[in-house]
Formats: structure tokens, C-alpha cells, sequence
């Protein structure tokens, strides 16, 4: 048989069709209808078999996206974290300052009042941070 193209292919076929008798046809056609039963129950089988096959890695791809998504959370929960401790780092430090001020401003009428009676003064500590306190 001639090399023949698909359409050339399906004209042979039907003019094959054609000449075979009707009591012939009918069981030939129930073959045809029963393999194409066939055939679309093997897809659906691969088709679920590939849905099951893969379902794990669905599943481990869906816990890495809600991991990252996790991740980039907790970050910006950090970098919220550490604004707001730089702001009371901030509000501290002009505390201090104003205590600090607020000492110095009570101390000095004791101060003249120790001058006037002629009492020498006290030796005092540096205000700030004390030698050794520091911390990096």
C-alpha cells in the first residue's frame, strides 16, 4: 500500500466502510465505540495519577510560598520593632538630658548658698556616661 496522507487516509477508509454490508458495520462500529471508551478512561487514569503523583509537590511548593510570605512578615515586624526602639532610645536620651538639667538647675542655689557660708565645694563626677560604662 501506497504512502498516503491522513485525508487521503480517512477517503480510503470511508469508501471501505461504505462497501461493507450494514450487519457488519454495526458491530464494527460498537468495537470503535468501546475503544474510544477505552482510550478516554486510560486519560482520566493518567490524569489522575498525575494529580496524585505531584499533589506532594504542590503541597511542598504551597508551604514555601506561605514561608516566604511568613518571613517577609516577621521582617517587617523587625524592622517595626526596631523603629519604635529607636524612638524610645531617642525619648529616653531627652529625658535624661532634661532630668540632668533639671538637677543642675535644684543644685544651684544650694551651690551659692555653700559659697556664701564658705564651704568648699564638692568634688563631682562628669555628668554622662561614667568611664567604664560604656557599651559598644
Amino acid at each position: 500500500m501506497p504512502d498516503l496522507g491522513a485525508r487521503e487516509l480517512l477517503r480510503e477508509w470511508e469508501k471501505v466502510m461504505q462497501t461493507i454490508p450494514r450487519p457488519l458495520l454495526e458491530p464494527m462500529q460498537r468495537q470503535l465505540e468501546l475503544l474510544h471508551d477505552v482510550v478516554e478512561r486510560e486519560r482520566r487514569l493518567q490524569a489522575d495519577l498525575t494529580e496524585r503523583l505531584l499533589a506532594p509537590v504542590d503541597a511542598v511548593f504551597d508551604l514555601l510560598e506561605q514561608s516566604g510570605a511568613m518571613l517577609r512578615r516577621q521582617a517587617e515586624s523587625l524592622e517595626a520593632a526596631g523603629r519604635a526602639l529607636e524612638e524610645s532610645a531617642s525619648l529616653m536620651k531627652a529625658q535624661a538630658e532634661l532630668f540632668e538639667r533639671t538637677v543642675q538647675t535644684a543644685r544651684r542655689p544650694a551651690d551659692l548658698a555653700k559659697a556664701a557660708a564658705g564651704v568648699k565645694p564638692r568634688p563631682r563626677k562628669p555628668a554622662g556616661r561614667q568611664a567604664g560604662t560604656r557599651r559598644s
